[in-house]
Protein backbone atom coordinates (compact mmCIF):
# COMPACT_ATOMS: atom_id res chain seq x y z
CA UNK A 1 0.00 0.00 0.00
CA UNK A 2 1.10 3.23 -0.72
CA UNK A 3 1.67 6.10 1.38
CA UNK A 4 -2.26 8.03 1.92
CA UNK A 5 -1.30 10.63 3.74
CA UNK A 6 -0.28 13.20 2.09
CA UNK A 7 0.68 17.06 3.14
CA UNK A 8 -2.87 17.78 3.89
CA UNK A 9 -4.65 14.75 4.64
CA UNK A 10 -5.71 11.84 2.65
CA UNK A 11 -7.26 13.15 -0.39
CA UNK A 12 -8.37 11.53 -3.75
CA UNK A 13 -11.64 11.19 -5.82
CA UNK A 14 -14.65 10.46 -3.35
CA UNK A 15 -15.93 6.73 -3.69
CA UNK A 16 -13.19 6.12 -5.69
CA UNK A 17 -9.80 6.84 -3.73
CA UNK A 18 -11.34 7.54 -0.80
CA UNK A 19 -14.21 5.32 0.11
CA UNK A 20 -16.44 4.90 2.99
CA UNK A 21 -14.47 1.78 3.64
CA UNK A 22 -11.24 3.82 3.93
CA UNK A 23 -12.77 6.53 6.13
CA UNK A 24 -14.04 4.20 8.47
CA UNK A 25 -11.23 1.92 8.53
CA UNK A 26 -8.55 5.67 9.62
CA UNK A 27 -10.98 6.63 12.32
CA UNK A 28 -11.07 3.61 13.63
CA UNK A 29 -6.82 3.33 13.05
CA UNK A 30 -6.70 7.15 14.43
CA UNK A 31 -8.33 5.95 17.76
CA UNK A 32 -6.56 3.07 18.35
CA UNK A 33 -3.20 5.45 17.52
CA UNK A 34 -4.24 8.06 19.79
CA UNK A 35 -5.42 5.58 22.64
CA UNK A 36 -1.75 4.48 22.21
CA UNK A 37 0.19 7.36 22.96
CA UNK A 38 -2.07 8.29 25.99
CA UNK A 39 -4.19 10.72 24.60
CA UNK A 40 -7.21 9.25 26.21
CA UNK A 41 -5.67 7.88 29.59
CA UNK A 42 -8.10 8.28 32.76
CA UNK A 43 -11.73 9.76 30.52
CA UNK A 44 -13.92 9.15 27.67
CA UNK A 45 -12.74 10.19 24.05
CA UNK A 46 -14.15 12.52 22.27
CA UNK A 47 -13.66 13.82 18.70
CA UNK A 48 -15.27 16.57 17.04
CA UNK A 49 -16.15 15.95 13.69
CA UNK A 50 -17.15 18.64 10.27
CA UNK A 51 -16.95 18.50 6.94
CA UNK A 52 -17.46 21.08 4.11
CA UNK A 53 -20.94 20.99 2.04
CA UNK A 54 -19.71 18.32 -0.72
CA UNK A 55 -22.29 15.90 -1.59
CA UNK A 56 -19.56 13.09 -1.06
CA UNK A 57 -19.09 14.51 2.81
CA UNK A 58 -22.33 12.82 4.31
CA UNK A 59 -21.65 9.30 3.39
CA UNK A 60 -18.08 9.73 4.21
CA UNK A 61 -18.99 11.86 7.48
CA UNK A 62 -21.19 9.09 8.27
CA UNK A 63 -18.61 6.76 7.58
CA UNK A 64 -16.33 8.60 10.15
CA UNK A 65 -18.47 8.82 12.74
CA UNK A 66 -19.45 5.13 12.60
CA UNK A 67 -15.85 4.31 12.86
CA UNK A 68 -15.39 6.37 15.95
CA UNK A 69 -18.07 5.10 17.72
CA UNK A 70 -17.06 1.62 17.02
CA UNK A 71 -14.02 2.27 18.48
CA UNK A 72 -15.41 4.30 21.72
CA UNK A 73 -15.27 7.61 20.70
CA UNK A 74 -17.97 10.02 21.73
CA UNK A 75 -18.23 12.26 18.60
CA UNK A 76 -19.58 15.84 18.49
CA UNK A 77 -20.89 16.34 14.81
CA UNK A 78 -20.53 20.12 14.28
CA UNK A 79 -22.25 19.83 10.60
CA UNK A 80 -20.69 22.11 7.76
CA UNK A 81 -18.03 24.62 9.30
CA UNK A 82 -14.58 25.62 8.00
CA UNK A 83 -11.50 23.56 8.64
CA UNK A 84 -10.32 26.65 11.04
CA UNK A 85 -13.64 26.54 12.87
CA UNK A 86 -13.03 22.72 13.63
CA UNK A 87 -9.40 22.61 14.90
CA UNK A 88 -10.97 25.76 17.29
CA UNK A 89 -13.54 23.90 18.49
CA UNK A 90 -11.40 20.63 18.92
CA UNK A 91 -8.97 22.92 21.02
CA UNK A 92 -12.15 24.91 23.18
CA UNK A 93 -14.30 21.67 23.30
CA UNK A 94 -11.62 19.87 24.72
CA UNK A 95 -12.53 17.19 22.50
CA UNK A 96 -9.14 14.67 22.46
CA UNK A 97 -8.92 14.87 18.29
CA UNK A 98 -10.91 16.47 15.42
CA UNK A 99 -11.92 14.87 12.14
CA UNK A 100 -12.35 17.51 9.13
CA UNK A 101 -13.41 16.01 5.68
CA UNK A 102 -13.06 18.29 2.77
CA UNK A 103 -10.68 18.69 -0.46
CA UNK A 104 -10.10 22.25 -0.06
CA UNK A 105 -9.47 24.11 -3.12
CA UNK A 106 -10.21 20.55 -5.37
CA UNK A 107 -13.18 20.01 -7.47
CA UNK A 108 -16.57 18.57 -6.12
CA UNK A 109 -15.69 15.13 -6.97
CA UNK A 110 -12.81 14.47 -4.50
CA UNK A 111 -12.97 14.76 -0.98
CA UNK A 112 -10.40 14.33 1.77
CA UNK A 113 -9.85 13.50 5.45
CA UNK A 114 -7.76 15.25 7.71
CA UNK A 115 -6.99 14.53 11.36
CA UNK A 116 -6.09 17.03 14.08
CA UNK A 117 -4.46 16.33 17.74
CA UNK A 118 -5.73 18.04 20.65
CA UNK A 119 -6.34 21.05 20.90
CA UNK A 120 -6.73 21.69 17.08
CA UNK A 121 -3.25 21.37 16.10
CA UNK A 122 -2.24 19.00 12.61
CA UNK A 123 -1.37 15.45 13.81
CA UNK A 124 2.35 15.02 14.00
CA UNK A 125 3.99 13.11 10.91
CA UNK A 126 4.84 10.24 13.15
CA UNK A 127 1.52 9.50 14.21
CA UNK A 128 0.21 9.48 10.56
CA UNK A 129 2.33 6.97 9.80
CA UNK A 130 1.51 5.20 12.49
CA UNK A 131 -2.42 5.72 11.49
CA UNK A 132 -1.44 3.95 8.50
CA UNK A 133 0.30 0.96 9.78
CA UNK A 134 -2.53 0.23 12.00
CA UNK A 135 -5.29 1.11 9.36
CA UNK A 136 -3.03 -1.26 6.82
CA UNK A 137 -3.11 -4.56 9.75
CA UNK A 138 -7.14 -4.40 10.07
CA UNK A 139 -7.71 -3.98 7.25
CA UNK A 140 -5.46 -7.49 6.23
CA UNK A 141 -7.50 -8.50 8.56
CA UNK A 142 -5.48 -8.77 12.51
CA UNK A 143 -8.69 -8.66 14.69
CA UNK A 144 -8.87 -5.75 17.58
CA UNK A 145 -11.07 -5.40 20.74
CA UNK A 146 -14.17 -3.82 20.24
CA UNK A 147 -16.16 -1.84 23.10
CA UNK A 148 -19.69 -3.42 23.52
CA UNK A 149 -22.49 -2.12 25.70
CA UNK A 150 -21.61 1.16 27.65
CA UNK A 151 -18.12 0.96 26.04
CA UNK A 152 -19.27 2.09 22.07
CA UNK A 153 -19.20 6.18 21.54
CA UNK A 154 -22.37 8.16 21.47
CA UNK A 155 -22.66 10.40 18.98
CA UNK A 156 -24.34 13.86 19.66
CA UNK A 157 -25.55 17.29 17.14
CA UNK A 158 -23.59 20.19 18.14
CA UNK A 159 -25.11 23.31 16.95
CA UNK A 160 -23.10 25.67 18.92
CA UNK A 161 -20.54 25.76 17.09
CA UNK A 162 -21.10 28.24 14.34
CA UNK A 163 -21.97 30.86 16.98
CA UNK A 164 -19.15 30.09 18.96
CA UNK A 165 -16.93 30.05 16.21
CA UNK A 166 -17.85 33.30 14.63
CA UNK A 167 -18.11 35.04 18.22
CA UNK A 168 -14.08 33.78 18.67
CA UNK A 169 -13.62 35.64 15.37
CA UNK A 170 -15.23 38.46 16.36
CA UNK A 171 -13.35 38.42 19.66
CA UNK A 172 -10.11 38.62 18.51
CA UNK A 173 -10.42 41.63 16.51
CA UNK A 174 -8.77 45.00 17.27
CA UNK A 175 -11.51 47.00 15.96
CA UNK A 176 -15.10 46.91 14.21
CA UNK A 177 -15.48 47.10 10.64
CA UNK A 178 -18.25 50.01 10.49
CA UNK A 179 -18.05 52.01 7.25
CA UNK A 180 -16.73 49.25 4.94
CA UNK A 181 -18.51 47.65 2.11
CA UNK A 182 -17.28 44.10 1.25
CA UNK A 183 -17.51 41.70 -1.37
CA UNK A 184 -17.33 38.33 0.17
CA UNK A 185 -17.09 35.27 -2.11
CA UNK A 186 -17.86 32.06 -0.47
CA UNK A 187 -16.70 29.17 -3.51
CA UNK A 188 -19.77 27.80 -2.36
CA UNK A 189 -17.95 26.27 0.46
CA UNK A 190 -17.91 25.58 4.01
CA UNK A 191 -17.71 29.33 5.14
CA UNK A 192 -21.06 30.32 3.36
CA UNK A 193 -22.81 30.85 6.27
CA UNK A 194 -20.03 32.08 9.19
CA UNK A 195 -18.38 34.54 6.99
CA UNK A 196 -21.03 36.27 5.77
CA UNK A 197 -22.36 36.31 9.26
CA UNK A 198 -18.82 37.63 11.02
CA UNK A 199 -18.10 40.10 8.66
CA UNK A 200 -21.80 41.56 9.45
CA UNK A 201 -21.45 41.23 12.90
CA UNK A 202 -18.57 43.60 13.00
CA UNK A 203 -20.30 46.21 11.20
CA UNK A 204 -19.17 45.89 7.69
CA UNK A 205 -22.31 45.64 4.83
CA UNK A 206 -21.84 42.79 3.08
CA UNK A 207 -22.50 41.60 -0.45
CA UNK A 208 -22.51 37.62 -0.93
CA UNK A 209 -21.16 35.23 -3.81
CA UNK A 210 -21.14 31.77 -3.88
CA UNK A 211 -22.71 31.50 -0.71
CA UNK A 212 -25.68 28.75 -1.86
CA UNK A 213 -23.73 25.49 -1.35
CA UNK A 214 -25.99 22.76 -3.39
CA UNK A 215 -23.57 19.65 -1.93
CA UNK A 216 -22.42 20.28 -6.35
CA UNK A 217 -20.82 23.36 -6.92
CA UNK A 218 -17.98 24.18 -4.76
CA UNK A 219 -15.21 26.20 -6.13
CA UNK A 220 -16.97 25.95 -9.08
CA UNK A 221 -16.35 28.83 -10.89
CA UNK A 222 -16.05 30.99 -7.79
CA UNK A 223 -14.08 31.34 -4.62
CA UNK A 224 -9.73 32.08 -4.26
CA UNK A 225 -9.43 30.13 -7.50
CA UNK A 226 -11.72 31.72 -9.77
CA UNK A 227 -11.17 35.77 -8.79
CA UNK A 228 -12.96 37.03 -12.10
CA UNK A 229 -16.67 36.97 -10.87
CA UNK A 230 -15.48 39.00 -7.35
CA UNK A 231 -13.04 41.39 -9.33
CA UNK A 232 -16.24 42.17 -10.81
CA UNK A 233 -18.78 42.42 -8.38
CA UNK A 234 -17.01 44.44 -5.86
CA UNK A 235 -16.46 47.02 -9.02
CA UNK A 236 -19.99 47.03 -9.90
CA UNK A 237 -21.06 47.34 -5.77
CA UNK A 238 -18.36 50.29 -5.40
CA UNK A 239 -17.25 48.32 -2.45
CA UNK A 240 -14.26 48.86 -0.73
CA UNK A 241 -12.48 45.53 -1.36
CA UNK A 242 -13.20 42.25 -1.90
CA UNK A 243 -12.50 38.44 0.07
CA UNK A 244 -12.33 35.58 -1.92
CA UNK A 245 -11.86 31.92 0.08
CA UNK A 246 -11.43 28.65 -1.02
CA UNK A 247 -13.97 25.40 -0.50
CA UNK A 248 -12.60 24.68 3.47
CA UNK A 249 -11.91 27.95 4.19
CA UNK A 250 -8.35 28.27 4.91
CA UNK A 251 -7.13 30.24 3.13
CA UNK A 252 -8.57 33.87 1.36
CA UNK A 253 -7.30 36.31 -1.25
CA UNK A 254 -8.45 39.29 -1.45
CA UNK A 255 -9.46 42.17 -4.27
CA UNK A 256 -8.93 45.92 -3.93
CA UNK A 257 -11.45 48.56 -4.90
CA UNK A 258 -10.26 48.79 -8.77
CA UNK A 259 -11.33 45.08 -8.95
CA UNK A 260 -6.67 44.01 -8.90
CA UNK A 261 -5.83 41.31 -6.94
CA UNK A 262 -4.22 41.12 -3.20
CA UNK A 263 -2.58 37.82 -3.03
CA UNK A 264 -1.00 36.37 0.10
CA UNK A 265 2.27 37.79 0.19
CA UNK A 266 0.74 41.35 0.39
CA UNK A 267 -2.03 40.13 3.09
CA UNK A 268 1.02 39.13 4.91
CA UNK A 269 2.97 42.56 4.45
CA UNK A 270 -0.44 44.80 5.12
CA UNK A 271 -0.88 42.46 8.67
CA UNK A 272 3.14 42.21 9.34
CA UNK A 273 3.18 46.04 9.42
CA UNK A 274 -0.11 46.24 11.68
CA UNK A 275 0.98 43.43 14.01
CA UNK A 276 4.53 44.87 14.26
CA UNK A 277 2.35 48.08 15.29
CA UNK A 278 0.62 46.50 17.73
CA UNK A 279 3.51 45.02 19.15
CA UNK A 280 2.79 41.29 18.32
CA UNK A 281 4.63 40.44 15.79
CA UNK A 282 6.86 38.02 17.95
CA UNK A 283 10.63 38.09 17.11
CA UNK A 284 9.52 41.02 14.93
CA UNK A 285 9.75 37.92 12.23
CA UNK A 286 6.82 36.86 9.65
CA UNK A 287 7.51 33.07 7.73
CA UNK A 288 6.55 32.60 4.45
CA UNK A 289 7.95 29.98 1.64
CA UNK A 290 10.29 30.19 -1.04
CA UNK A 291 7.70 30.80 -3.21
CA UNK A 292 6.83 34.10 -1.79
CA UNK A 293 7.84 37.07 -3.98
CA UNK A 294 11.12 38.51 -4.30
CA UNK A 295 9.07 41.90 -3.90
CA UNK A 296 7.93 40.59 -0.31
CA UNK A 297 11.22 39.82 0.94
CA UNK A 298 12.34 43.33 -0.09
CA UNK A 299 9.53 45.05 1.36
CA UNK A 300 10.24 43.60 4.65
CA UNK A 301 13.84 44.45 4.06
CA UNK A 302 12.91 47.83 3.64
CA UNK A 303 10.70 47.73 6.87
CA UNK A 304 13.00 46.30 9.11
CA UNK A 305 11.26 43.18 9.41
CA UNK A 306 13.04 40.02 9.21
CA UNK A 307 11.84 36.94 6.78
CA UNK A 308 11.87 33.36 7.48
CA UNK A 309 11.38 31.14 4.10
CA UNK A 310 10.37 27.19 4.14
CA UNK A 311 9.79 24.84 1.94
CA UNK A 312 6.38 25.01 0.20
CA UNK A 313 3.47 24.36 2.32
CA UNK A 314 1.24 25.57 5.29
CA UNK A 315 2.67 22.53 7.78
CA UNK A 316 6.09 23.90 6.97
CA UNK A 317 5.00 27.18 7.86
CA UNK A 318 3.31 26.21 10.52
CA UNK A 319 6.13 24.21 12.09
CA UNK A 320 8.79 27.23 11.83
CA UNK A 321 6.75 29.19 13.49
CA UNK A 322 5.49 27.03 16.31
CA UNK A 323 9.54 25.98 16.78
CA UNK A 324 10.45 29.44 17.45
CA UNK A 325 7.47 31.15 18.82
CA UNK A 326 6.59 33.48 15.58
CA UNK A 327 2.68 35.24 15.17
CA UNK A 328 2.59 35.81 11.75
CA UNK A 329 3.39 32.71 8.92
CA UNK A 330 1.79 32.41 5.50
CA UNK A 331 2.07 31.25 1.33
CA UNK A 332 1.53 33.39 -1.42
CA UNK A 333 -1.84 31.50 -2.37
CA UNK A 334 -3.83 32.84 1.10
CA UNK A 335 -2.92 30.36 3.65
CA UNK A 336 -2.17 32.87 6.36
CA UNK A 337 -1.63 31.99 9.79
CA UNK A 338 -1.72 34.12 12.75
CA UNK A 339 -0.68 32.05 15.70
CA UNK A 340 -2.36 34.06 18.63
CA UNK A 341 -5.54 32.76 17.87
CA UNK A 342 -5.37 30.22 15.18
CA UNK A 343 -3.81 26.93 14.72
CA UNK A 344 -4.17 26.63 11.27
CA UNK A 345 -4.49 29.13 8.39
CA UNK A 346 -8.16 30.86 8.85
CA UNK A 347 -9.28 32.37 5.77
CA UNK A 348 -12.35 34.39 7.62
CA UNK A 349 -10.02 35.33 10.00
CA UNK A 350 -7.57 36.58 7.63
CA UNK A 351 -10.28 38.80 6.06
CA UNK A 352 -11.38 40.06 9.15
CA UNK A 353 -8.26 41.17 10.03
CA UNK A 354 -7.27 42.96 6.75
CA UNK A 355 -10.80 44.87 7.13
CA UNK A 356 -9.87 45.76 10.27
CA UNK A 357 -6.24 47.61 9.09
CA UNK A 358 -8.62 49.09 6.11
CA UNK A 359 -10.88 50.26 8.97
CA UNK A 360 -8.49 51.69 11.79
CA UNK A 361 -6.20 53.51 9.46
CA UNK A 362 -8.79 54.98 6.67
CA UNK A 363 -6.24 54.23 3.70
CA UNK A 364 -7.42 51.54 1.02
CA UNK A 365 -6.48 48.15 0.33
CA UNK A 366 -4.37 49.19 -2.45
CA UNK A 367 -2.83 51.36 -0.56
CA UNK A 368 -2.03 49.08 2.32
CA UNK A 369 -0.71 46.40 -0.09
CA UNK A 370 1.46 48.73 -2.17
CA UNK A 371 3.80 48.53 1.14
CA UNK A 372 4.76 45.57 -1.67
CA UNK A 373 5.43 45.79 -5.07
CA UNK A 374 5.09 42.27 -6.65
CA UNK A 375 7.73 40.99 -8.91
CA UNK A 376 6.58 39.45 -12.47
CA UNK A 377 6.64 35.83 -11.67
CA UNK A 378 6.24 33.27 -13.81
CA UNK A 379 6.30 29.25 -13.84
CA UNK A 380 6.47 26.50 -15.97
CA UNK A 381 5.54 23.04 -15.18
CA UNK A 382 7.59 20.71 -17.03
CA UNK A 383 6.26 17.11 -17.13
CA UNK A 384 7.50 13.82 -18.05
CA UNK A 385 11.05 14.19 -16.76
CA UNK A 386 13.20 12.71 -13.70
CA UNK A 387 12.56 14.97 -10.86
CA UNK A 388 14.78 12.97 -8.68
CA UNK A 389 18.12 14.48 -10.17
CA UNK A 390 17.11 18.59 -9.85
CA UNK A 391 19.70 18.65 -7.17
CA UNK A 392 22.44 17.09 -8.97
CA UNK A 393 22.12 17.62 -12.43
CA UNK A 394 25.71 19.49 -13.71
CA UNK A 395 23.75 20.58 -16.58
CA UNK A 396 20.88 22.63 -15.03
CA UNK A 397 23.52 23.93 -12.26
CA UNK A 398 25.00 26.05 -14.91
CA UNK A 399 22.12 27.36 -16.45
CA UNK A 400 20.69 28.48 -13.26
CA UNK A 401 24.08 29.95 -12.51
CA UNK A 402 23.47 31.74 -16.01
CA UNK A 403 20.00 32.85 -15.38
CA UNK A 404 20.59 34.07 -11.68
CA UNK A 405 23.94 36.16 -13.31
CA UNK A 406 21.67 37.28 -16.44
CA UNK A 407 18.86 38.84 -13.33
CA UNK A 408 20.96 40.22 -11.11
CA UNK A 409 19.29 41.67 -7.63
CA UNK A 410 16.02 42.07 -9.09
CA UNK A 411 15.72 38.89 -10.08
CA UNK A 412 15.37 34.88 -8.68
CA UNK A 413 15.52 31.31 -9.86
CA UNK A 414 13.52 28.27 -8.23
CA UNK A 415 13.53 24.86 -9.44
CA UNK A 416 11.36 22.53 -7.55
CA UNK A 417 10.68 19.08 -7.90
CA UNK A 418 6.79 18.46 -7.57
CA UNK A 419 5.68 16.80 -4.40
CA UNK A 420 3.18 14.83 -6.21
CA UNK A 421 3.43 14.62 -10.35
CA UNK A 422 6.71 13.67 -11.88
CA UNK A 423 7.23 16.95 -12.90
CA UNK A 424 9.52 19.54 -12.07
CA UNK A 425 8.36 23.49 -11.92
CA UNK A 426 10.62 26.48 -13.42
CA UNK A 427 9.61 29.65 -11.16
CA UNK A 428 11.38 32.54 -12.67
CA UNK A 429 10.69 36.48 -11.00
CA UNK A 430 12.19 39.56 -12.92
CA UNK A 431 11.60 43.35 -12.44
CA UNK A 432 10.64 42.90 -16.49
CA UNK A 433 7.43 39.90 -17.63
CA UNK A 434 9.03 39.18 -20.87
CA UNK A 435 12.64 39.17 -19.32
CA UNK A 436 11.22 36.60 -16.68
CA UNK A 437 9.36 34.50 -19.42
CA UNK A 438 12.46 34.00 -21.48
CA UNK A 439 14.72 32.77 -18.79
CA UNK A 440 11.69 30.35 -17.73
CA UNK A 441 11.33 29.44 -20.96
CA UNK A 442 15.16 28.32 -21.99
CA UNK A 443 15.37 27.10 -18.25
CA UNK A 444 12.32 24.67 -19.11
CA UNK A 445 14.24 23.26 -21.94
CA UNK A 446 17.39 22.73 -20.32
CA UNK A 447 15.39 20.64 -18.09
CA UNK A 448 13.54 18.68 -20.68
CA UNK A 449 16.82 17.46 -22.55
CA UNK A 450 18.91 17.01 -18.78
CA UNK A 451 16.13 15.23 -17.24
CA UNK A 452 14.22 13.70 -20.04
Amino acid sequence: MGRLFGTDGVRGVANVDLTAELALGLSVAAAHVLAEAGTFEGHRPKAVVGRDPRASGEFLEAAVVAGLASAGVDVLRVGVLPTPAVAYLTGALGADFGVMLSASHNAMPDNGIKFFARGGHKLADELEDRVETVYDQHRTGEPWERPTGAGVGRVRTYDQGFDQYVAHLIGVLPNRLDGLKVVLDEAHGAASRVSPEAFTRAGAEVVTLGAEPDGLNINDGCGSTHLDLIKAAVVEHGAHFGIAHDGDADRCLAVDASGEEVDGDQILAVLALAMREAGTLRGNTVVGTVMSNLGFKMAMEREGIELVQTAVGDRYVLESMKEHGFALGGEQSGHVIVLDHATTGDGTLTGLMLAARVAATGRTLAELAGVMVRLPQVLVNVPDVDRSRVATSPELRAAVTEAESELGATGRVLLRPSGTEPLVRVMVEAADIDQARTVASRLADVVKSALG
